[in-house]
């Protein structure tokens, strides 16, 4: 039988006692669900029972969700799942992932909810070209975003330049009514909401109108060098080889470049090759060029989410397994020509 054993935690105060139970318990009703022993608040005091390794465990997450607590970040049962997924399952402190405020508006705080999305991060800062691949919800755009506004408020940089290949499946800009500006509005449309959510909107309007903030199709990036900004080039599975050259061949003086993509998306005609996808062995062993690949544990949308895109996933590696496995087909037998002779 595995040993018992009885764990009492001491909370600080009533405020973070209701903190950690969360709306209705909805807190604890997590952390019950996630860590391997019970649970039981009764005031300030949290008592956990169960196997003794489970306890221990127990027991150290629950530290680290309260060292966020008294970071003062807010906390939803969302969050706690988070945390826990990287309290539990990954190499990493919820404190110091929940700890990296990048970007701050109107009392929201913005930064990484993932152990991935902290490498990424922190390879944003460090390295002038950062790529980020992976399926959508992982926080690729939304964190660059955020790191391009910090970077600018903060003065590291003159200007941000959002850009991106003006490739959907089944359109084509020319069939879109209106001016250029109208076309391409609405495949910028989720650098526009990013950026809503971390700028008032009459300030943006202005940064925007004096160039400050550009947000511009791929194709006229050509010929220009760009110094002093920081640049993320959103959906770049949909360039070619040529256009991720052209784009990173950019880059000037002050600058940094952020790279986003989803390589199972690719929308690029007649099966053309993906620039995101021969860049990453064309520059793999350069210096100062950041890879950070992305996968479903990653995603911070509804839970939901997640579970499409791992179950998609399984599916490709399955249909994968199955072709590699499948034996080719015998070649047609050629018709005898025999003069027609019976």
């Amino acid at each position: 039988m595995p040993e018992r054993a009885r764990t009492v935690i001491d909370l600080q105060s009533n405020s973070e006692a209701l903190a950690l139970a969360g709306e209705h318990d909805a807190h604890l009703k997590v952390l019950e669900q996630r860590l391997a022993c019970g649970l039981t608040l009764r005031g300030n005091v949290l008592t956990l029972e169960g196997d003794g390794d489970a306890c221990v465990k127990a027991k150290a997450a629950i530290d680290e969700l309260l060292t966020v607590i008294r970071s003062g970040r807010p906390l939803s049962p969302a969050m706690v799942e988070s945390l826990m997924d990287i309290a539990v399952n990954a190499a990493g402190k919820p404190s110091e992932v929940y700890g990296d405020v990048v970007w701050s508006h109107r009392g929201r705080q913005i930064g990484p909810r993932t152990v991935n999305q902290k490498l990424y991060v922190d390879a944003m800062r460090k390295n002038t070209i950062t790529f980020a691949i992976g399926p959508a919800g992982t926080g690729k755009t939304y964190l660059a975003t955020a790191m391009a506004v910090s970077a600018f408020f903060a003065k590291s940089v003159g200007r941000i330049i959002l850009t991106r290949p003006a490739v959907e499946a089944g359109e084509s800009l020319g069939f879109l009514p209106g001016t250029v500006s109208e076309k391409v509005d609405p495949y910028f449309r989720p650098l526009f909401d990013a950026l809503y959510d971390m700028i008032d909107a009459e300030k943006l309007a202005t940064l925007i109108d004096k160039g400050e903030i550009e947000v511009a199709p791929l194709a006229f990036m050509r010929g220009r060098t760009l110094n002093d900004s920081f640049i993320i080039l959103d959906e770049a599975q949909n360039t070619s080889p040529e256009q991720m050259k052209m784009f990173l061949t950019r880059l000037g003086f002050g600058s940094r470049m952020v790279v986003t993509g989803d390589v199972t998306q690719i929308d690029l005609p007649g099966g053309k090759r993906s620039g995101l996808v021969t860049v990453a062995d064309v520059l793999a062993d350069i210096a100062d060029i950041a890879f950070i690949r992305f996968d479903g544990h990653d995603v911070v949308r509804h839970k939901l989410v997640q579970r499409i895109v791992n179950a998609y996933k399984d599916h490709d590696e399955r249909e994968e397994t199955r072709r590699r496995g499948a034996a080719p087909e015998a070649p047609a037998a050629a018709p005898r020509d025999d003069g027609g002779a019976a």
